[in-house]
């Protein structure tokens, strides 16, 4: 297993500042980080040999908007959409992420009022297989996430996002699993995992509350033996959120501070993962 930390606990954006946090990060023990992209016009090809210094992996999460949504009726938005998705994983080259996941098949936090139509999967489909072309060129593998109803509709389902993924059928279009949405979503996490074997390269370790990991009431037994059981050995990210974020406020629904300092949640979900891990090679 690698293990990474999502950097969202703390900032939407590289900056100057974060170099304590990756220092210490690295210091406990992670691989990797997890990296924001959302603003494209940051120097992430420096920041690449920044963390090349300090012998940290990474790999990247990002977002679309409804001004820029892949499945929007509106032919032009669905192209800007696909544009800034093959922005973003230029970033995520120039950065030297391997794996870009998130919600980037459609709007975060936009809702019809109604579910998921058949001219909005076929223009998902279109839209994901053009940006998993360029994600080939440029070397980075998509993780396609599904997530909760509360903050998309596109995608909620594990077997969906799979499902979805075969249809684009390409190699560097792959999904990625989270704790948290699974938590919601799925009515047995052991079938959920098992469905999805063939499209899974990363894995979200996320509190049913976005805190520490552990600390809760996802069911962390069923998640890890179902991952050992399918024989999962890749990456492992804690996604925990704090205040930092008021952007994506909305869509997460974090009002309150749920944890007492952002190291020691990261301290202790690392060795939480690990634990895990090591019980089920022993």
């Amino acid at each position: 297993m690698k293990y990474g930390m999502n950097l969202l606990l703390w900032s939407g954006e590289l900056s100057d500042e974060m170099m304590p946090v990756l220092e210490k990060l690295k210091g406990m023990g992670y691989d990797g980080v997890e990296i924001p992209i959302f603003n494209l016009d940051l120097d992430y090809a420096s920041w690449g040999k920044r963390f090349n210094d300090l012998g940290l992996q990474r790999t990247a999460v990002s977002v679309r908007t409804v001004d820029d949504n892949p499945i929007s009726p509106d032919a032009s938005i669905r192209k800007k959409g696909v544009e800034l998705n093959k922005r973003m994983l230029d970033c995520c080259a120039a950065a030297g992420a391997q794996t870009v996941v998130g919600p980037y098949h459609s709007a975060l936090g936009h809702f019809t009022g109604l579910g998921r139509t058949a001219d909005e999967w076929s223009w998902g489909v279109e839209s994901m297989r053009e940006t998993a072309e360029h994600a080939g060129k440029v070397g980075v593998m998509l993780g396609v996430e599904p997530l909760n109803r509360f903050e998309v509709y596109f995608l909620n389902s594990q077997a969906d996002a799979a499902a979805f993924c075969r249809q684009v059928d390409h190699p560097m279009c792959r999904m990625m699993y989270d704790t948290f949405h699974s938590n919601i979503e799925e009515k047995s996490i052991p079938k959920a995992l098992h469905d999805i074997q063939d499209m899974l390269c990363h894995v979200h370790i996320s509190e049913n509350d976005r805190s520490t990991p552990g600390h809760g009431n996802v069911r962390w037994k069923e998640n890890f033996d179902a991952l050992q059981s399918i024989g999962y050995d890749g990456w492992l990210v804690i996604e925990a959120f704090g205040l930092a974020l008021p952007e994506l406020a909305a869509a997460t629904r974090i009002w309150r501070r749920m944890f007492s300092n952002e190291l020691k949640l990261a301290e202790d979900g690392l060795r939480f993962m690990k634990d895990q891990v090591e019980m089920r090679r022993a």
